[in-house]
């Protein structure tokens, strides 16, 4: 008889958990610089459906998510109109890692050390299910994308440019 692998707690499983979101985990050999791209076909997933965890910064660095498709990028422009910015870009790793408290390619949306504004491409809770990172590099949780709103409190925005 196998046994599924048991992939230890993490902060953000310890946040899901403890407010009864139905996960379910997906663990994969880690790539650096690999992306949704390869966690997706590595685990045989949409890209479309694995959702990045992107950590940004405003003119006055102030830390901010953004949770985007895997084969999309962020148009740094609309999403600076959109959310009342100057400017927004990506953080540099150390300082995104300072924010966060997880590993860059291992950043997840829930148990962050710090409380940031969390911003989701709104064609994102259009679909059923999705896979985000659960805390580790190599590590998916598949759950269903409306627990970002329920959770974070993340605010629609429209920003994706195809890849």
């Amino acid at each position: 008889m196998s046994r599924k692998a048991h992939v230890s707690e993490t902060p953000a499983t310890q946040l899901l958990r403890a407010n009864k979101v139905a996960f379910t985990e997906h663990p994969y050999e880690y790539l650096e610089h690999g992306g949704a791209q390869h966690s997706a076909a590595v685990l045989g997933l949409d890209p479309f459906t694995v959702v990045k965890t992107l950590v940004m910064q405003d003119q006055d660095a102030r830390p901010l998510i953004v949770l985007m498709h895997g084969n999309r990028t962020v148009s740094t422009k609309n999403l600076a109109r959109q959310i009342g910015a100057k400017s927004v870009e990506p953080c540099k790793p150390e300082v995104a890692q300072r924010h966060s408290g997880y590993m860059v390619g291992g950043t997840s949306p829930f148990g962050t050390r710090r409380r940031m504004p969390v911003y989701i491409e709104s064609t994102i809770l259009e679909l059923p299910r999705i896979a985000i990172n659960g805390g580790r590099r190599g590590y998916l949780v598949g759950i269903d994308p409306q627990a970002c709103v329920a959770l974070l409190g993340a605010q629609p925005v429209q920003c994706a440019l195809a890849e």
